[in-house]
């Protein structure tokens, strides 16, 4: 049987790009629905994903976390492929992706970034910030990471629906790891491609802010 996929994209002013992304993941998994879950967007983001061929929802409370919590709750699903609705991650590799999970076994697989920044993909402090916090949980939990705030990312259906989201913005990915690390759940990183923001295109997240909640959320949960 033909497993059902949902492509789930959470955005915040993305029209730059994600009419891109939808069309990339439709051409790459022609036989998944892809839903937009706009987060209180204004310069259109909503209009060009519909254009685009999305399903788009809206989610009023602002913060990744939140978008994330909505989204589980919301879609049903065989397996889930999410990723970030600015262009960055690589939709052609989805397929291989979601047969790493099927096939494996697994509950989670991890896109994987690549730690050398040629191109300008990575702000510095993103990079230096992402290798401490991601050495950081290694440590605690005991397993090697390569990329823990990675926002592409291939879950199971079991992994969806029994996830305890709490996060309200970027430190949702924090969690996502954790939770899967404590519980022992079968995941994988595998390497794969990462490309610049195009022109108009800015990123959302605050180097030292985010780096600081995460930080935090990584504190609260191991004390859990």
């Amino acid at each position: 049987m033909q497993p059902k996929i949902a492509v789930i994209l959470p955005c915040h002013n993305e029209v730059v790009t994600i009419a891109d992304v939808v069309t990339q993941f439709k051409i790459a998994l022609p036989h998944a629905k892809i839903f937009v879950y706009d987060n209180n967007s204004t310069d259109g983001t909503d209009h060009a994903a519909k254009k685009a061929g999305a399903t788009v929802c809206y989610e009023p409370l602002q913060g990744k976390g939140n978008v994330v919590r909505r989204m589980f709750s919301d879609i049903e699903a065989d397996i889930f492929i999410m990723a970030d609705g600015d262009g960055t991650y690589d939709a052609t590799v989805a397929p291989m992706l979601v047969k790493t999970l099927h096939e494996e076994k697994l509950d989670m697989v991890v896109g994987a970034r690549p730690h050398s920044s040629e191109n300008g993909q990575y702000r510095t402090g993103h990079q230096i910030g992402n290798r401490i916090l991601t050495w950081f949980v290694a440590v605690i939990f005991g397993r090697d990471l390569k990329d823990m705030l990675s926002g592409y990312r291939v879950f199971s259906r079991k992994f969806v629906k029994s996830f305890p989201a709490l996060s309200k913005g970027f430190e949702i990915e924090t969690e996502l790891t954790i939770h899967s690390l404590h519980l022992q759940l079968p995941m994988l990183e595998v390497e794969t491609k990462y490309s610049a923001r195009p022109d108009g295109s800015a990123s959302k997240l605050s180097t030292w802010r985010d780096g600081l909640r995460i930080l935090w959320t990584i504190l609260l949960l191991f004390k859990d």
